[in-house]
């Protein structure tokens, strides 16, 4: 229903999630969090891949380890209390704002602006690709503050988007994740106070690569038990249906290559899992995120394929399993940095 609608009714899932404790696992108790560590987080992450589509999961991703972070790390306790923990209690949808029509993976290069005007930002610009955009009460925005080095010159900022001057100029029709609305947003003299600064004016790039750390590793993690249950369910369709007088399973083509994809897939886990140990202990754990990111989506594009394949006409139609995960996934060598970007990063990290 909600893939049809292509949009899921954010408030009313987020409001159950809230109750429930599963918006603020990793956060503070003091702001309604459970106070638990990250691999708790990561426990729930996996978790979410059961759910058998990619547009709810990142939709909860948003606001879980995309728009807020950075927000429960550097922020001030005012923001903290006026936009944390109604987002934790579900009570607020929150999205994220980085991308631009013309900067996406390349975050330094963004042109919105944030002005001071008394204890005001006015903040001119716009953003693309905003989930939860058509439907978030709050906006985490990255924009420039000053006219230094474009990694000194931003700043997070909490939006209120109920704000005079923000137009909501279109939900994005996409290929996949269908149900997660995504908007085009534009800002035009948008005033907000300067209290809603999340930590020190210039560091928002730097605040935004911790963010990054947590939705890289999210993504990932989503992937597994998605990519686990698809292998499953080909596993079935193909021991059932026969060819030439014996199940596509028993093709050795094909049996091989499932067990070569599940193999990558526990890879994948241990990855995400001996990242996530490091980052509990206060480990910078970039490079490792990227890999895990970089891998699942790579992984995810060949699984997705090969598993369609293997369905063949019934793997074409829209509800299929097999259908749905293909359009899902595809995002994920593209959304949160492409795999080009993520490539190049870890270059410069093997100093090549």
């Amino acid at each position: 229903e909600w893939e049809n609608a292509k949009m899921l009714p954010a408030h009313e899932v987020f409001k159950k999630l809230g109750d429930a404790g599963f918006l603020g696992v990793n956060r503070p108790t003091e702001y309604g969090g459970l106070g638990l560590d990250y691999s708790y987080n990561v426990a729930v992450a996996e978790e979410l891949g059961n759910i058998r589509c990619g547009g709810i999961p990142m939709a909860i991703g948003v606001q879980t380890d995309m728009a807020t972070p950075a927000l429960a790390r550097f922020g001030s306790d005012l923001v903290k209390r006026e936009f944390l923990a109604p987002s934790i209690a579900g009570d607020k949808v929150a999205c994220l704002g980085v991308s631009e029509v013309g900067a996406g993976s390349d975050v330094s290069s963004i042109k919105t602006i944030a002005k001071k005007v008394g204890d005001d930002y006015v903040i001119n610009g716009g953003k693309m690709w905003t989930t939860n955009g058509l439907q978030a009460d709050w906006m985490c925005l990255l924009a420039n503050t000053g006219d230094g080095a474009p990694h000194r010159n931003k700043s997070l900022i909490c939006v209120p988007m109920d704000t005079p001057g923000i137009h909501k100029a279109k939900k994005i029709d996409k290929m996949g994740m269908w149900c997660s609305d995504t908007a085009q947003i534009f800002f035009d003299d948008v005033r907000v106070p300067q209290k809603y600064l999340i930590g020190d004016e210039g560091m928002g790039f730097m605040y935004q690569m911790v963010q990054f750390q947590e939705e890289r590793l999210f993504g990932a993690t989503v992937c597994l038990l998605g990519l686990d249950n698809l292998i499953k369910e080909t596993i079935e369709y193909t021991s059932q249906r026969k060819v030439f007088g014996q199940s596509i399973l028993d093709h050795q083509t094909v049996h091989f290559k499932l067990a070569e994809l599940q193999t990558e897939v526990e890879l994948l886990r241990s990855l995400i899992y001996r990242a996530t140990g490091m980052y509990i202990q206060g480990d910078d754990v970039t490079e490792l995120a990227i890999m895990a990111k970089l891998k699942a989506g790579r992984l995810s594009r060949e699984a997705t394929d090969a598993c369609l394949q293997f369905w063949g006409g019934m793997g074409f139609t829209a509800e299929n399993v097999a259908s749905r995960m293909y359009r899902d996934f595809r995002l994920m060598s593209i959304g949160g940095g492409a795999d080009e970007v993520m490539l190049s990063i870890i270059a410069k990290y093997m100093g090549t």
